[in-house]
């Protein structure tokens, strides 16, 4: 059992889930297996309750985990999927600690930090590293605060119990800029290391976040007050784009140092196959303008991985998608039509991207807009609930189901093309009553997304409550919207499209979970193609 512990200090927002996930793919090209973990400090059970505002988009694993947009972070630089044994909360340690004492589990023993909530970490860690060469942890926040001390004391433990050589500590510290001089301050880095080593941790790599290439002097200063040796100081200054880091921290032999420590020899390491996706989305050769339409559009990280997912897709095609972001309540009012009109003409929007979301704010701004990308021929690709939005614009506006719509919104609309399927009305908690993570969707024949997937059988990620109201199959495939994915029983509608548009496909799941620049999810290729 290997660690590589990946923490920060003197201010958060340093990235330090870069350095985590770049560190894994440099080892998996060495050809190591590995698992990575995080550590968070809130106290909730799983990040499925919090709000977008507050920690971005929730992220969903492929065994029905909800975690924060981090770990979505790692499976697109690792081109791995993880497990819940990947995202460790604060809430989750104490709930297990404080079962375990009510069951008399610890036969009557003062229950404290040291030793039961510590070996509750330790145990977690081992049961994420089983069977695997190196684990990754990265240690959420920067290490003074007042959240973390059970965390890093669990992770000194276990390398005092792993032996020194089998635990590898990585700080990362910021080198900051007076911009008045222009000179770089190793001060406060200095201060870190310093600190570090009151809780008895030595950092035996640092990752100086900078703004650009460290000096000489600058490195050898680091490294003195550092007590390292000068290759162990690992420059990560600003990149045009973050996929750019690991083909950085390679060319610095970062993998070189970790498979000395940890196995006695060096390994090379390739990265060619990224290296040249990297060069597509650096340097594309044509231009596209995409609207993003939501109703969370001030904050970008609430829809982080619809944003990477359409990263990828422009390396596949080498086009570079600016993306315009649509407020949906602005498209409520009388004059909708004509907003959303002037809106994709300024902007030259060639394709509307929308992804899902819970609550009723926005909903029928969200409706308008589906109806009118449908009126007029723009390309159009809805994520979870917005194939539900898109089921009752078609219902109203085709069907002639005027007041058809979703019970989330309206518990008493005559025609509730979106429903529960099971009685679940009176439930008051909100966790644990939504289909989350891999299921599986049949897909039609000759259907857009079959010949996309190139398959009739895929597994995507679901995250949502409600379900397209089988009562209404018939009467929207028979009149022109076709449900082109289903579950094996056809019960539940996954995939939705309309085969007289040129591109008009909805999708039950989220997609975009799955996506990575080295396998660019096919929905968003083909939305990308059809906007081009």
């Amino acid at each position: 059992m290997k660690l590589i512990v990946v923490t920060g200090w003197v201010i958060s927002g340093l990235w330090k889930w870069i350095t985590a996930a770049s560190i894994w793919r440099l080892m998996k090209s060495c050809w190591y297996s590995l698992t990575m973990m995080k550590l968070d400090p809130y106290l909730q059970i799983d990040a499925g309750t919090m709000s977008p505002f507050e920690h971005g988009e929730t992220f969903v694993t492929k065994d029905w985990f909800e975690t924060d947009l981090d770990l979505g972070h790692y499976e697109r630089f690792i081109d791995e999927e993880l497990t819940k044994n990947s995202s460790v909360t604060t809430g989750q340690i104490y709930l297990s600690v404080i079962q375990k004492e009510r069951e008399w589990k610890f036969l009557g023993e003062t229950v404290q930090v040291i030793p039961h909530v510590t070996n509750e970490i330790k145990d977690k860690i081992r049961e994420a590293s089983e069977w695997k060469d190196i684990t990754i942890i990265e240690v959420w926040w920067t290490v003074w605060d007042i959240e973390w001390p059970h965390f890093l004391e669990a992770l000194r433990q276990l390398r005092w119990e792993l032996w020194r050589e089998n635990v590898l500590f990585v700080h990362v510290v910021p080198v900051l800029r007076v911009s008045t001089s222009g000179e770089m301050k190793t001060k406060a880095l200095q201060h870190s290391v310093s600190k570090l080593r009151e809780l008895w941790i030595h950092a035996n790599v640092l990752v100086c976040r900078t703004d650009s290439a460290l000096t000489p002097e600058i490195k050898k200063k680091i490294a003195m007050f550092s007590d390292l040796d000068e290759n162990r100081i690992i420059e990560n200054w600003d990149q045009k784009s973050i996929y750019s880091v690991p083909l950085n921290f390679m060319e610095q032999g970062l993998h070189d140092i970790i498979t000395q420590r940890f196995f006695g020899k060096t390994i090379e390491c390739n990265l060619g196959d990224r290296k040249s996706k990297v060069e597509w989305l650096l340097n594309p050769v044509s231009t596209i303008n995409i609207a993003l339409a939501g109703k969370y559009t001030k904050l970008d990280d609430s829809y982080l991985s619809v944003v990477e997912a359409l990263k990828h897709a422009w390396a596949s095609h080498q086009t570079k998608i600016n993306i315009h972001w649509l407020n949906t309540e602005q498209c409520e009012d009388q004059n909708r039509e004509v907003f959303v009109q002037n809106f994709i003409k300024e902007k030259d929007i060639r394709g509307i991207l929308v992804p899902g979301w819970f609550g009723n704010r926005g909903i029928e701004g969200m409706i308008n807009v589906a109806n009118y990308v449908r009126i007029h021929n723009i390309p159009y690709l809805g994520l979870c609930l917005w194939l539900q939005i898109a089921t009752i614009s078609f219902a109203r506006n085709v069907c002639w189901l005027s007041k058809a719509n979703s019970t989330e919104f309206d518990q008493n609309t005559p025609d509730p093309v979106i429903d529960f399927l099971e009685d679940q009305r009176n439930i008051s908690k909100k966790w644990g009553t939504m289909r989350l993570g891999n299921y599986e969707a049949y897909l039609k024949n000759n259907s857009i997304v079959s010949k996309l997937y190139k398959s009739d059988f895929v597994v995507e990620r679901h995250r949502h409550r409600y379900e397209v109201n089988p009562n209404y199959h018939d009467v929207l495939q028979n009149n022109g919207l076709f449900i082109s994915g289903s579950s094996k029983d056809w019960s539940l509608a996954e995939f939705i499209e309309i085969s007289d548009h040129p591109f008009y496909v909805g999708t039950q799941a989220h997609p975009e979970f799955k996506s990575t620049l080295q396998k660019p999810h096919p929905l968003f290729c083909g939305f990308v193609k059809e906007c081009l």
